[in-house]
Order: C-alpha cells, then sequence, then structure tokens
C-alpha cells in the first residue's frame, strides 16, 4: 500500500499550487485499488513518484508562483462579437500588459509550453482553432485567446462546456451556470489566478490583461476575488452581437460536423438554446449593474459603436481609467487605428432568418440593454 502521506505533506511544504492534490489523490487510489501492484511494483512506483516530485519542487522553484501576484488586473468582458478580441489584443499589443495565448491556455505548465512552443505550426495542422473562419474570428494556438475555454479543458466545466455541448440536451441546463444555483466562482477564480501566474511568468510581465465573456454573470464575486481589477465591458446592439455570435458557433459546428444538414427541428433547438444563453449573459450583468452589485468605479461600459467610430475619444478615456501612460508610439498607433476603424467593414456575413429568430424578439428580450447601455453615449469615469 503506497502511503499518499507522505508525498504530499513534501508537496504542500514546497508548493503554492495545490491544484494538483485532488488528481494526486486519484493517482495514488487508483495505485493502490487498481493496478494490483507487486511488492517490486510497488518499490518501482515510489522511486517514481519520489522522482515525480523531486522534479516538480525544481520547476516550482524555479519558477515559484509566491514571488509573483496577480496585481491590478485589467480583464475585457462582453458578449462574443462585441469588440472584445478587438481591444484585448490591441491593448496587449501596445504593451499595456500581457494576455495567455491559446496554446498557454491549453498547456498550463510552463515547462510544458517551452518544449511545445517550437513545434506549434504542426500542432496548428491539428488544432481545433482550424475550425474558425478568419473572417468571423481569426485565431491560432499562437494567438491571444479568451480565458473561458481554460475552465472547460480544467474542468470540463463554463460556459464553453454549455454553448458546445450542453445546449444540445432536453433539459435546460442553463441555469446550472447560474452563480445562485450553483457557485463555482472560487473554484474557478483560483484556477485563473494560477493560470494568469505563470502566463506572467513566462512572457516576464507585471500586468494580465484577460479576456472572459463568462464572468459577465458573476462580476460581484470576481471583483471580491481581484479588488485591484479594472473591467473592460463591451457592449454591441444586440441585433448585430447575437446573429454574429450565433453565426461564429454554428459556423465552427458546421465545419467540424455538418451543423446545416442536421434535421431542422435538432438544429432549432440548439439555436434557441443558444440565443437564451446570449441574451441571459446580457441580462444578468444589467441586473447586478442596475442593483447596486457592481462597484462602478472599477467598470467601463465601451460602446461598440463608439469604438469604431470615435477610437481617439474613447481611449482618451479608457486609458486613464486602467491607469496606463502612452508613449508617443502609442498615441501615434490610436491615431492610424482611429482611420482605419472608421474605414473598416466586416467580411463576416450572416442572415437573421437563418436562424429563426425576429427583430423585435431580440429588441424585446434586450429592451432593457438598449435603455441602459446603448441609447445614450456612457462616458467612463476616471
Amino acid at each position: 500500500m503506497i502511503k499518499k502521506s507522505k508525498f504530499i505533506r513534501e508537496l504542500e511544504l514546497v508548493s503554492t499550487d495545490k491544484e494538483f492534490l485532488e488528481p494526486f489523490n486519484v493517482l495514488i487510489d487508483s495505485l493502490n485499488y487498481e493496478a494490483n501492484l507487486g511488492s517490486i511494483g510497488q518499490i518501482a512506483v515510489e522511486y517514481q513518484l519520489k522522482q515525480h516530485i523531486n522534479n516538480r519542487i525544481l520547476i516550482d522553484k524555479a519558477y515559484s508562483l509566491k514571488k509573483h501576484s496577480v496585481s491590478k488586473p485589467l480583464i475585457v468582458i462582453g458578449l462574443p462579437r462585441s469588440g472584445t478580441t478587438f481591444i484585448h489584443r490591441y491593448l496587449a499589443k501596445n504593451k499595456v500588459g500581457n494576455g495567455s495565448k491559446l496554446y498557454q491556455i491549453i498547456f498550463t505548465s510552463a515547462v510544458l509550453q517551452k518544449i511545445i512552443k517550437p513545434i506549434l505550426p504542426f500542432l496548428e495542422k491539428i488544432s481545433p482553432a482550424r475550425f474558425h473562419s478568419d473572417e468571423i474570428h481569426k485565431t491560432s494556438l499562437d494567438s491571444l485567446e479568451t480565458d473561458d475555454p481554460s475552465l472547460l479543458f480544467r474542468f470540463f466545466d463554463g460556459f464553453f462546456l454549455y454553448a458546445f455541448i450542453l445546449t444540445w440536451a432536453k433539459e435546460d441546463l442553463l441555469d446550472w451556470f447560474q452563480p445562485k444555483v450553483r457557485d463555482n466562482s472560487k473554484r474557478d477564480f483560483n484556477w485563473l489566478q494560477t493560470m494568469w501566474k505563470r502566463t506572467l511568468i513566462t512572457s516576464n510581465s507585471d500586468r494580465i490583461i484577460g479576456k472572459l465573456f463568462s464572468i459577465s454573470v458573476n462580476v460581484p464575486a470576481f471583483l471580491n476575488k481581484f479588488p485591484d481589477a479594472k473591467l473592460l465591458y463591451m457592449v454591441r446592439d444586440p441585433l448585430n452581437v447575437i446573429p454574429s455570435g450565433l453565426s461564429l458557433v454554428t459556423g465552427v459546428l458546421d465545419s467540424m460536423f455538418g451543423f446545416w444538414s442536421f434535421p431542422v427541428k435538432k438544429r432549432q433547438h440548439f439555436i434557441n438554446r443558444l440565443y437564451k444563453a446570449l441574451v441571459e449573459l446580457q441580462l444578468r450583468f444589467h441586473d447586478d449593474w442596475m442593483n447596486g452589485r457592481i462597484d462602478k468605479s472599477k467598470v467601463a461600459i465601451i460602446q461598440f459603436d463608439r469604438m469604431m467610430t470615435d477610437f481617439e475619444g474613447l481611449m482618451d478615456e479608457v486609458l486613464p481609467f486602467i491607469g496606463h501612460e502612452p508613449s508617443n508610439e502609442f498615441k501615434n498607433n490610436i491615431q492610424e487605428t482611429a482611420k482605419k476603424q472608421r474605414a473598416y467593414k466586416s467580411g463576416h456575413k450572416y442572415d437573421l432568418s437563418k436562424f429563426g429568430i425576429t427583430e423585435n424578439q431580440i429588441k424585446e428580450d434586450c429592451k432593457v440593454i438598449y435603455e441602459e447601455f446603448l441609447n445614450q453615449k456612457v462616458n467612463i469615469n476616471v
């Protein structure tokens, strides 16, 4: 019988990352009760475990998470297709901070990241990212990406699980992701903190720029975990952002599985569920915002249309809000980007009727979003 206590005690003394404890316990139980190890086998396995633990201790000393903190994180939130990717990548490109690339989100080990980086061109050929249309959302393993998939890869949970898998279920499981019903904020935010620390270490940066559409439903808990965070909440006309989001997800599913060849009833079941989720993500944020549960001094509302037509004026408000003093090079880049934004024409085309949804339905379901965030200019409080 392998005594797990002697290994865990040693690891707990030196390691700051406690995420390993649960899977390590499962491994030891499996070795003890399923592997049918003999005396020699047990000695060999204990030796291997000791070697792995020694390696972990060395790695932990080299990349000590104790020395790093997630200080003043800047997080971009809002529905997919609301401009989150643009502002996330733009701020990172101009050295406001660093975000996680897709391969870092999938392979969170700092050592493993160094090992696989040289072979990323090969891995791109088998990556799920290849199913994304470049016209809708250009991505790759080496691109900055939303941090939401990390919860899927780590816990097989989160809104990515709902959007691509649980929407097909007979029972509507959307409430399963309602914090009032099932609150995983402590687990999720602790993991994000650990992952972001590793990103800061490998990028040699001191500020994280994250992107998380899923925390729109749980901003108060997030700000409780990260009290010095600043959030940029992207908001776009639901008549544009909802069908664009539906087009994004169904486009990926069509590339992978031939979604549009499925029976009409099956397709519409999925679309209706996903539509409801996209509406709910907005309404839950709105409810927290209107009922005083969100510290508004830490959240800036960014209107998509203003980002496209008045980028200079918007950045004049955003940069002081996030506490960043731009260099002359950055200021020049803002001016050039503003010109490009005003001239930009998206190549992404979609037809609302294709999804069995009407304009009146969206306007009615998202009425409060228009009233609070879109029907008037929203200034950022610095």
